[in-house]
């Protein structure tokens, strides 16, 4: 009997590790109501995102001629290439999301101090990383807010490229991104994070597998010129966020649907998405 105890005791220990590995982040566990934001708010199907935000005569044919049923559309942050989005307003956000559309807010803000990207090296992050993080997420959510993205909306932060070798580099980088993460949480929003499989994906992975907290909720990862595979990348473990994963695996394509031609990115969705109000 003894030793059944200490068996038991053993599988139990080594499940409750399996459990603490596979998780996205101790803060996401432990979040206001983040699983059931999650569960609730989760989109499975095929999404497209675009620089400018389309009009809705645009969104409309695409939704009647596309098998896209979701969009990725770049809503704030002083990092977006397309800054003047004439199309972009709450009653946009409000219309699509009555047509059917799903729609994934990407806020593009300050970025690594190691961006490989020429137009992102403008806008990298400063010297107080986690106060800047903060800074962000706080206007992250108050232009979501501004377009009618309700409490438990999923927002993607959006870090393009960088060499995450670099290890200075990479720490001020976590560091921006965990403060993010924390203070969009706080304000009762899902912190999402997209980068390339090779560089911010990868770090966030390192970092959940050293157990570090403050993690994103939803990983959207690059990896173009490739079959959609949700669940067989090789940056990230096959069981880690599971039903929080969106994988863009095609990049710059040109698509026309209904008459209206949009240059786009092609993306595999299981992941949450905004809640319009």
């Amino acid at each position: 009997m003894r030793r059944l105890k200490i068996v038991l005791a053993s599988a139990a220990t080594a499940l409750l590790a399996l459990t603490t590995l596979l998780a996205p982040s101790a803060a996401a566990d432990e979040g206001w109501d983040e699983r059931e934001a999650v569960s609730e708010g989760n989109f499975q199907g095929t999404a497209f995102d675009t620089c400018n935000t389309p009009s809705l005569a645009a969104m409309r044919a695409w939704l009647s001629s596309s098998s896209y049923r979701g969009v990725g559309v770049y809503y704030a942050g002083r990092g977006r290439h397309c800054l003047d989005q004439k199309n972009l307003n709450k009653s946009w956000v409000s219309q699509v999301d009555r047509m059917g559309w799903q729609v994934l807010p990407v806020f593009v803000g300050s970025q690594s101090p190691c961006v490989y990207a020429a137009n992102k090296k403008g806008v990298r992050i400063g010297g107080q990383p986690a106060k800047q993080g903060r800074s962000e997420a706080g206007e992250a959510v108050q232009h979501a807010q501004a377009l009618g993205m309700l409490d438990g909306s999923a927002l993607y932060l959006d870090l393009e490229a960088y060499n995450v070798g670099n290890a200075s580099c990479a720490r001020t980088t976590l560091e921006f991104v965990r403060a993010w993460n924390k203070e969009v949480r706080a304000r009762g929003y899902v912190p999402g994070f997209y980068s390339s499989a090779e560089s911010g994906v990868r770090q966030i992975e390192q970092a959940r597998l050293a157990g570090k907290g403050d993690l994103p909720a939803a990983i959207w990862f690059a990896r173009w010129h490739t079959s959609p595979a949700l669940y067989q990348e090789a940056a990230l473990h096959k069981d880690a966020w599971q039903h929080r994963r969106i994988h863009q695996y095609a990049g710059d394509v040109t698509e026309t649907h209904g008459g209206y031609r949009l240059t786009v990115d092609r993306n595999q969705v299981d992941a949450p998405v905004a809640r319009i109000g």
